[in-house]
This record gives structure tokens, C-alpha cells and sequence, in this order.
């Protein structure tokens, strides 16, 4: 079966990773809700402790770090707390959402812009197929760069239009491809961001 061009190469954007350290990092919904009972996603855990390497190496980098969590769980509970192994450090500012986008209705942007933050964001979190992609969209529509850690994201297996089961594993990989297509870079793991070159700032 022949590969169609993505939309990216098709309109002239750029597909180059960027240098970790040239970046922003937003976090997204890393919730303890997400790891046990009917909201439990397939890689969880492994995912999660990518984020957590990810969240090392940025605050390694010195860079920027902005946390989401998902406001329809209690953030004060165990199940609606951020897990642990990627809680936020003193100074990291926490933005509460309502909807899958993470601007939507909040002060990210703004909180952004206070940050100094540039084109670049990085992209992680719970669920690929949801939060995850439709923050890269929110971000690609307000003229950010986003690039999505893929091994640090997850998602769960879905009811398909007839009735059949998704796998997780299925609609990991079409999140990730419909991001990758025009709304932003995806790489595999976090070695791919480290120690990378700038990718180059486009023309106009």
C-alpha cells in the first residue's frame, strides 16, 4: 500500500525534532486516575516513566516546565493527583482544564508567554488519542512548534463504530499519526530530543 505525504511536507512545515533545550515542556494530565480502575490505559507505566526521564532531562536543561491536569478529577484526591514520579516542583506553574485542549478556557498561553517560552513546546501525557492530541492542535493553531514524545503518552482500547474492539495499540498509533501529519513532530522516545541540533526557526 502505497504511503501518502503528510500534510506537513505537503505545505511546507518543518518536520525536524528540536533540541530539548530549546524548548518548553508541558506535561499533560499524568493523573493517578489513569493508572488503576476504568480509566486505566494500556502503557501507563511505561509511559509514565518516560515522563518522568523526560522531566529530568528539562529540568536538567534548565528549561521550562508547565503542568496540566485534567480539573473533572478531584486534583486534591489520590485517584486526580498528578503521579509522583512527575509532580511538580516548586515554581512549576499547574494549569487546571476543562476540555481535551489545554488553552482552551485557561491561562496557559498566557502562562507561556510569562515563561519566556518560544516557538517549541514538548508534549506529554495522557491520552494520546485525546488531551494529548488536541493540545498539539490547540498549540499548531496559536502558531506554536509541538513535538509529541510518543513512548511517553498512552491511551486505552476503544468500542470502534461497529462495534468492535479497538486496541489500545491501533489508536495509539493513529493519534500519533493524525498529530504527525500537520499538527506537530512526533518522536519516538526522549533520547530523540536530547542533544539534537536547533531546528531551524522558519522564514516570514
Amino acid at each position: 500500500m502505497p504511503v501518502s505525504t503528510p500534510l506537513r511536507d505537503v505545505i511546507g512545515l518543518d518536520s525536524l525534532p528540536p533540541r530539548l533545550a530549546g524548548t518548553t515542556l508541558v506535561l499533560i494530565d499524568f493523573q493517578n486516575t489513569y493508572r488503576t480502575g476504568v480509566m486505566a490505559l494500556e502503557g501507563a507505566e511505561e509511559a509514565l516513566a518516560a515522563g518522568a526521564r523526560l522531566l529530568a532531562a528539562a529540568r536538567a536543561a534548565g528549561i521550562a516546565v508547565v503542568h496540566v491536569a485534567d480539573a473533572g478529577y478531584d486534583t486534591d484526591s489520590e485517584l486526580g493527583a498528578i503521579s509522583p514520579e512527575v509532580a511538580p516542583a516548586e515554581g512549576e506553574p499547574v494549569v487546571l482544564k476543562s476540555v481535551p485542549d489545554a488553552f482552551h478556557g485557561t491561562d496557559l498561553e498566557k502562562i507561556l508567554r510569562e515563561l519566556g517560552a518560544g516557538q517549541d513546546l514538548v508534549l506529554a501525557g495522557f491520552m494520546t488519542h485525546m488531551c494529548v492530541a488536541f493540545t498539539a492542535q490547540g498549540a499548531f493553531n496559536r502558531g506554536y512548534r509541538p513535538t509529541v514524545v510518543a513512548e511517553a503518552t498512552a491511551t486505552r482500547s476503544l468500542a470502534a463504530p461497529d462495534g468492535t474492539a479497538l486496541p489500545a495499540a491501533t489508536l495509539q498509533t493513529a493519534a500519533l499519526v493524525t498529530i504527525g501529519d500537520v499538527f506537530g513532530v512526533v518522536v519516538p522516545t526522549v533520547e530523540d530530543l536530547i542533544g539534537r541540533p536547533h531546528a531551524p526557526v522558519p522564514a516570514g
